[in-house]
């Protein structure tokens, strides 16, 4: 079996190297962070298993490399950049690897929260700019966190939430139960709480999936924060509460189009916190990731 790692940055190559083990199977890294569309069909030629970091990778071009039978997509987003379905109608078969950075992203999205909840990004944008801007903010302890979409991910945040002296509401599409949360119907958790968190795949059920009719039944004033995908909310509804102050807050690690496109509306607006799709990016989270990876790899030449 002949493995790529298509678009490695420094970072993540220097991980890969680092967990490698001896029986691992040989997979190539190619240290390009951004790969030519017009070139792709070429790099990806002659490799049965293909990892695949953030590259966009086209059905019509896959088509063209007969011998690759696998991606291993270094996430749960991979629709945002392939069509598993049509892969599949090729004999190519998509992996996705989860559970990765469960702490880290859990960790970025509470971190968000507390910065939204108490202006900190405007008030350090002010004072850089050498402005003494204060404002009162939002006292989490006995606030209401409604989660939308109850993962590993979502698990860890309600244990730091619940930890901090919140209550802590979850909506799952399939039933569940866990410590210290309680599961309500959907209606209700955006009716209650005072911070809504999302942490849904994106799939076809879930695209736009926090509508204008769904933001119109959160609280005044709600602090949102979004470290799923940019496209499970409807991003003008969104925008249009954000400046309505319907929605009160929002922190935004992810956005419907990445990189955020240079000028956009989030941008100009003082009520929102942004990162930039980082929330999974710690050592221990990448190691995790790199070595799923590979275990999925030599998982595939078993079964050869």
């Amino acid at each position: 079996m002949q493995g790529l790692f298509l678009d490695a940055n420094q970072t993540l190559a220097d991980v890969f190297h680092r967990v490698l083990r001896p029986e691992d199977p040989h997979v190539a890294v190619n240290l390009q962070e951004d790969i030519d569309q017009s070139t792709l069909a070429d790099l990806i030629q002659g490799y049965d298993v293909l990892l695949d970091d953030h590259t966009t990778l086209p059905t019509a071009t896959l088509a063209q490399c007969k011998q690759l039978k696998h991606v291993i997509f270094l996430g749960t987003g991979a629709r945002s950049y392939m069509n598993p379905e049509e892969l599949a109608a090729l004999g190519i078969q998509v992996h996705i690897i989860k559970g990765y950075g469960d702490t880290a992203v859990a960790e970025h999205a509470i971190a968000l929260m507390w910065a939204a909840s108490r202006g900190v990004a405007r008030m350090d944008r002010g004072m850089r700019a050498g402005h003494w801007l204060r404002s009162d903010g939002m006292q989490l302890t006995g606030k209401t966190i409604g989660l939308i979409g109850f993962g590993g991910i979502a698990a860890e945040v309600a244990r730091i939430a619940g930890g901090s002296g919140m209550r802590v509401l979850a909506w799952n599409r399939t039933p569940k139960t866990a410590p210290g949360v309680e599961f309500v119907p959907l209606d209700r958790l955006l009716a209650e709480s005072d911070v809504v968190s999302l942490h849904l795949l994106l799939n076809d059920e879930t695209r736009g999936f926090l509508s204008a009719t769904r933001i119109a039944q959160m609280k005044p004033g709600v602090l949102l924060v979004n470290t799923a995908r940019g496209a499970v909310i409807d991003e003008d509804a969104m925008i249009a509460a954000l400046k309505s102050g319907h929605i009160g807050h929002a922190a935004l690690d992810v956005f419907t189009v990445e990189p955020l496109p240079v000028p956009h509306e989030l941008t100009t607006l003082e009520n929102v916190t942004l990162s930039a799709h980082s929330a999974f990016r710690t050592p221990e989270a990448n190691e995790n990731l790199i070595r799923m990876a590979l275990d999925i790899a030599q998982s595939l030449v078993t079964e050869d």
